[in-house]
C-alpha cells in the first residue's frame, strides 16, 4: 500500500481488528466464567502516566519553531577584526556537487566549533530507505524524487529541534540554481528564514578525482559528475557566497567557511 508523501501513516490496529492481508488470527477469547461471590472482577486498565522529568531518559523538550537570524559575533577590538562564527547559534546550509567534499567538511567544521553543532547530511537520511531506495544511479524518476523530499523535511525537522535546544547545526545537499523551488526554496521553508546558504564549488577535475576515491551508489559516472557540476556554475551571480576549495585541505576550507558565515552573519545573503 502506498501513501502520499508527506501524509500520516495509517492509525495503529486497534484490539479485535485484524490487519489487512493479516491471516495469522489470533484465537477467540473463552466465554466469561461467572465471577465468585465478593469477587468483583478485574480492575480496569488505565494507560500509564507520562513519565516525569526525573526519570532516566526523559527530557521535556522544547517545541521546534524555524530559525531566526543569528546574533552577529562580537568584533575583536584587538585586532580590529571578527572571531569568526564565535558562541552564534546559527543554521548552516553547504551545497554543492557531488564530490566537492560537502560532508567531509560539514563535520571537520561541526567537530571543532567551540559551541554544541550537529551535522545533518542529507545523504545519510536518504540512505535511511534500505528496501525501497531509489539509488541516484538509476537515473532521476517519482521515487526518487520523494525519497530527496522526505529527507530535505526529515532534516529540516531535526535541525529546528537541535535549534530549539541551542545547538547548532550544518546540512549539506547538491542543491541546483535552476530548481530554487525545490531546493533552497524547499530547505527555507522547512528550516527557516535564518537559513545561511554558502556554496562550495571546487574545479571539475578536483570533483573528479574525488568522487573516483568514492564507492557504493554514492560514485557516479564521470558524465553525471561533469553534468551536476556544470549545472552548479549557474550559483555565480547569485549572490549566495562561494568557496573555492580546489587547492584548500579540510582545515582551510571549514576555517574560510566560518569566515565567511561571520561575515553572512551580519549581511544576510537574500534568497
Amino acid at each position: 500500500m502506498q501513501h502520499a508523501v508527506g501524509a500520516p501513516l495509517p492509525q495503529p490496529h486497534r484490539p479485535g481488528h485484524a490487519a489487512a492481508g493479516w491471516t495469522n488470527q489470533a484465537p477467540h477469547p473463552p466465554h466469561p466464567q461467572p465471577a465468585a461471590p465478593g469477587w468483583a472482577g478485574p480492575a480496569p486498565h488505565h494507560a500509564p502516566p507520562p513519565p516525569s522529568r526525573d526519570t532516566t531518559g526523559h527530557m521535556q523538550l522544547p517545541p521546534g519553531a524555524p530559525v531566526t537570524a543569528p546574533v552577529p559575533p562580537p568584533a575583536d577590538h584587538t585586532t580590529g577584526t571578527g572571531t569568526g562564527t564565535g558562541n552564534a547559534t546559527l543554521a548552516v546550509l553547504l551545497i554543492g556537487p557531488a564530490g566537492a567534499g560537502k560532508t567531509t567538511v560539514a563535520r571537520y567544521w561541526a567537530s571543532h566549533r567551540r559551541v554544541p553543532t550537529a551535522h545533518i547530511s542529507l545523504d545519510d537520511v536518504r540512505e535511511w530507505v534500505c528496501a525501497g531506495f531509489a539509488d541516484p544511479r538509476s537515473g532521476w524518476n517519482d521515487q526518487s524524487e520523494a525519497q530527496y523530499r522526505l529527507a530535505r523535511r526529515t532534516c529540516g525537522f531535526a535541525a529546528r529541534n537541535f535549534l530549539a535546544n541551542g545547538i547548532s547545526c550544518i546540512l549539506d545537499d547538491a542543491v541546483f540554481p535552476d530548481r530554487p523551488v525545490v531546493g533552497l526554496g524547499g530547505w527555507k521553508r522547512h528550516v527557516g528564514p535564518g537559513l545561511l546558504p554558502v556554496v562550495l564549488l571546487p574545479g571539475l577535475e578536483i570533483v573528479l578525482e574525488r568522487n573516483a576515491e568514492r564507492s557504493g551508489n554514492r560514485r557516479l559516472s564521470d558524465e553525471e559528475v561533469a553534468g551536476i557540476h556544470g549545472r552548479m556554475a549557474g550559483w555565480y551571480g547569485s549572490g549566495l557566497p562561494i568557496i573555492d576549495n580546489s587547492t584548500y585541505d579540510v582545515e582551510t576550507t571549514a576555517r574560510v567557511l566560518d569566515d565567511v558565515l561571520a561575515r553572512a552573519i551580519a549581511s544576510p545573503p537574500a534568497f
